[in-house]
């Protein structure tokens, strides 16, 4: 039997391997999946990746960018959702940790220091970055933290505690009311 599939048509290569690889990272981690096992989720030859992916860095880049586009979605839905500026504090905040326990190998993925490093990311990979801390920091801002580094320690809260519960620490519901809980000692009294 051939190396190619028969039957090969796809008109977007590049989105059926992403397609694959997210597929496979809800049943992985991102470190466990191959380039060999993406092409065979997309019934595509065991050569097809390398025309979209350099190596499998390149593979796992594009799953953590992916991962924190969906991510940054979710935090600024919540956010936009939102009917005042401290229910959107809270609920971008939930949205984030819920993403951490319901998608935990994405979320993995997207803070892995030897894919995104730290201070290096690519060149897809920045603007999400800018664009979670931006939610992140309009809604703390919004509910009255007005201190540049409120946003840095709002985001240092939502990723510890939901990388706590996705590691099983507690449930989802103890993490969002220990979130709300100090959430609502963080913001100033006129805004409670």
């Amino acid at each position: 039997m051939s190396s190619s599939r028969s039957g090969y048509h796809h008109g977007d290569l590049a989105h059926a391997l992403e397609t694959a690889a997210m597929q496979l990272l809800e049943e992985k981690p991102a470190q466990e999946i191959s380039l060999r096992e993406v092409a065979r989720a997309a019934n595509v030859s065991h050569n097809a990746p390398y025309h979209h992916f350099a190596d499998r860095n390149g593979l796992l880049k594009a799953i953590a960018e992916r991962s924190m586009a969906d991510l940054l979605a979710l935090v600024r839905e919540a956010i936009a959702a939102s009917p005042d500026p401290r229910a959107a504090l809270h609920d971008g905040g939930g949205a984030y940790i819920r993403f951490a326990v319901e998608h935990p190998n994405a979320f993995d993925a997207i803070y892995d220091p030897t894919v995104c490093v730290p201070g290096s990311p690519t060149a897809t990979m920045a603007p999400l970055i800018d664009g979670l801390e931006e939610a992140l920091g309009e809604a703390a801002l919004g509910a009255g933290m007005d201190r540049p580094e409120d946003a840095v320690g709002l985001w240092g809260l939502v990723h510890g505690l939901g990388t706590l519960c996705a590691a099983g620490h507690f449930p989802v519901e103890v993490a969002l009311a220990g979130y709300a809980s100090a959430i609502d000692r963080m913001l100033p009294a006129s805004s409670v």
